[in-house]
């Protein structure tokens, strides 16, 4: 316990699924949290049964690829708790899955802002706001899409691949400052967004899986903590797979 004690630490995409389990194992291991999303009601009330559980968990809206969002929460941040240490850049969507030829601008543009952009404004105000507290990390959420290529989703492997290079290029801006920055690339997880992609398609996932099933949440979670804590010091630039030996074969 107390891996990341007194780290304030901001989660995005933190009221449920991957998010909400990275807030569950970070409070639980000391961190003050900041969780937010756009589910403001359910983020809310995860947010309110950590306090009651004797955790430092606030939580706060923030609509990703929006600028002036994120400048409100690093400055809440920074008033409430005096720095911040860590950044879990989490939130995303699947979107519409389609190949190339039949996706659209709209849901292009929809995924890329949420995806792609969500990240990198993080990281732009995220990284300074790290380096004024005196260093920490950032930990930004991948995909093994954003390695391995596949027919159809389309514009979630662009964006995922882009999350990828985002955060190599970061790392090598901010080796010296301070701030590492690092990623998890986990296969098929069992949250919300698994669901939306149906049992079948779930099911093949896990037959093409060399463990022959999904990760939990948690499993995830537990990199992520690694990468976020002092444990990884000397680790930035670095994409962690999280996939059950999908990438492996």
């Amino acid at each position: 316990m107390g891996r990341v004690q007194d780290k304030v630490t901001i989660i995005t995409g933190g009221a449920r699924g991957q998010g909400e389990s990275h807030a569950r194992l970070f409070a639980a291991e000391g961190a003050s949290v900041l969780l937010t999303d756009v589910l403001d009601e359910v983020g809310e009330s995860v947010a309110a049964e950590l306090r009651d559980a004797g955790h430092d968990v606030h939580y706060m809206h923030l609509n990703v690829s929006e600028e002036g969002e994120w400048e409100a929460v690093i400055a809440a941040a920074e008033q409430r708790w005096g720095r911040v240490d860590i950044l879990i850049n989490n939130a995303g969507i699947v979107g519409t899955m389609k190949s190339v030829a039949d996706e659209d601008v709209a849901a292009w543009t929809t995924m890329t802002a949420i995806n792609q952009q969500g990240v990198f404004l993080g990281i732009k105000h995220g990284a300074p706001a790290i380096e004024r507290s005196g260093g920490g990390a950032i930990v930004n959420t991948c995909s093994i899409n954003g390695t391995v290529g596949n027919p159809g989703g389309f514009s979630y492997q662009a964006a995922k691949g882009a999350v990828k290079m985002m955060t190599r290029a970061a790392a090598m801006e901010y080796a010296g400052r301070g701030v590492r920055v690092n990623s998890v690339s986990p296969g098929l997880v069992m949250t919300h967004m698994a669901e939306e992609e149906g049992e079948e398609s779930n099911r093949e996932f896990s037959e093409a899986t060399p463990m022959k099933r999904a990760a939990q949440p948690i499993e995830v979670s537990y990199g992520v903590l690694y990468l976020a804590s002092d444990e990884a010091s000397y680790v930035t630039g670095a994409d962690l797979f999280i996939d059950g030996g999908y990438t492996a074969q």
